[in-house]
């Protein structure tokens, strides 16, 4: 059942630490993982819960992939919006996993997107 699945990752700390950084913005699991300061494995293993659940959408560039929210997911469940427009306010870890994610975007690193790159050679 697709609403168990959704509950599911949503009660889990790290699960809304993504949610929470990908909420603006697309992001590759380099970024994710810099941001929140865990493990690529640990990022990932959350990340395929997420997109299990419906919560966020990837896409594939070259060997990157990026992923983002779903926004499908607030016109099925609307409580999902409820919880992004103010419950994750609220949450103690979002001011440092955003600077974190500020930090990251401003220095670049290493696995920079393809598009990226080709911006910086130019």
């Amino acid at each position: 059942m697709k609403l168990v699945k959704i509950l599911k990752a949503l009660g889990d700390e790290t699960r809304l630490r993504i949610l929470n950084v990908l909420k603006n913005t697309e992001l590759c699991v380099c970024e994710i993982q810099y941001s929140l300061e865990i493990t690529q494995s640990n990022t990932s293993r959350h990340l395929k819960t997420l997109s299990d659940a419906g919560l966020v959408v990837s896409s594939k560039k070259a060997q990157w992939v990026s992923y983002k929210i779903n926004d499908a997911i607030f016109a099925e469940y609307p409580f999902v919006r409820e919880i992004f427009n103010g419950e994750m306010d609220k949450l103690e870890f979002k001011e440092k996993d955003l600077e974190k994610l500020s930090e990251c975007l401003e220095k670049g690193i290493p696995c920079e997107w393809p598009e990226k790159r080709m911006k910086g050679s130019e």
